[in-house]
């Protein structure tokens, strides 16, 4: 019997990837762009045969830019928004090739019988959080988001699949890696990231600290907590120089970890994460396959999943 192994992709990690990445001259036959369909496909079959996961989940922002984010830290992904109207949430800069891919996405998806897994109010981020903590096996997560390394875990098999360089190419990040290559530990990788700031998401950081001083923060007093304890103790031993700097973000300070936190505890129900073998409908696939030009990724992940 198989061991059971999750798989969770950052589905518009990887169709943002898939998009860019294959060329657009990849077209269905009545001239639509499908590369982004295309490249996902292929993405899902190479990490399936690679990985032989038991259960996989496309993770799915129902909202890419929670309201309650950005109360707390209005920049929050600010720059990606290409209009903002009243009676509708703000609008991701999406090119318009790939906006009209994404209902094709969804289609093959479900005719293929693989998970699509969404919340309201939340990001897929939150998602792969709840997920990979609840999950009684071992998870691997799929994303080119660094944000996602809070969750690499040994002890509980929850490593990321880091995509940045390519699906090819992809990195496994562990607890080892995580502390190699930014000399914090997973556990402290929030705290990390809300101290250094990430232009990518519209988070300033602390104004003069980069990674190097987060770390060495983090190393000496644990935490975000601890540092801050730290800063308002002037019988501590940190410098003038990071303690001015702390105490000028304090306002930052105190919301900025509950927007980098994932959530790790929404309400999801009960999905069925389960990878079919074989295509859940047959038939729609097929229309699918024929209408959009499709054959050969579809035929790829058919026999990817049944070799299984």
């Amino acid at each position: 019997m198989t061991a059971q192994r999750m798989m969770l992709l950052d589905t518009a990690s990887l169709y943002f990837r898939a998009f860019f990445g294959v060329p657009d001259s990849v077209r269905a036959p009545d001239g639509t762009p499908v590369n982004a369909v295309r490249g996902l496909l292929d993405f899902i079959s190479r990490l399936v045969e690679e990985y032989q996961p038991t259960d996989l989940v496309c993770c799915w922002d129902n909202d890419w830019r929670p309201q309650w984010r950005v109360d707390l830290i209005p920049s929050y992904k600010g720059h990606r928004v290409v209009a903002v109207r009243t009676d509708r949430p703000d609008i991701e800069e999406v090119p318009d090739p790939l906006e009209a891919q994404i209902p094709v996405i969804i289609d093959v998806l479900n005719a293929f019988g693989i998970s699509i897994v969404g919340a309201d109010h939340y990001e897929a981020d939150d998602v792969i959080g709840t997920l990979a903590t609840t999950a009684t096996m071992p998870v691997d997560i799929v994303t080119g988001d660094r944000d996602l390394f809070q969750l690499v875990d040994d002890a509980a098999q929850v490593r990321v699949l880091y995509v940045a360089r390519g699906v090819a190419k992809h990195e496994r990040m562990t607890e080892h890696t995580v502390v190699e290559k930014y000399s914090v530990l997973p556990q402290q990788y929030a705290d990390f990231a809300t101290l250094r700031g990430d232009a990518s998401d519209g988070l300033p950081g602390v104004a003069g600290v980069g990674d190097k001083t987060a770390a060495s923060l983090l190393l000496s007093y644990g935490d975000l907590s601890g540092i801050r304890a730290a800063a308002a103790d002037p019988g501590s031993a940190l410098g003038p120089g990071p303690r001015g700097k702390l105490i000028a973000a304090a306002d930052y300070l105190d919301v900025a970890p509950t927007v980098v936190a994932v959530a790790k505890d929404i309400e999801l129900g009960t999905p069925d994460t389960v990878l079919p073998t074989m295509p859940k409908d047959p038939a729609a696939l097929a229309v699918l396959a024929e209408r959009w030009g499709l054959s050969s990724p579809v035929a790829r992940l058919t026999g990817v999943l049944a070799g299984r």
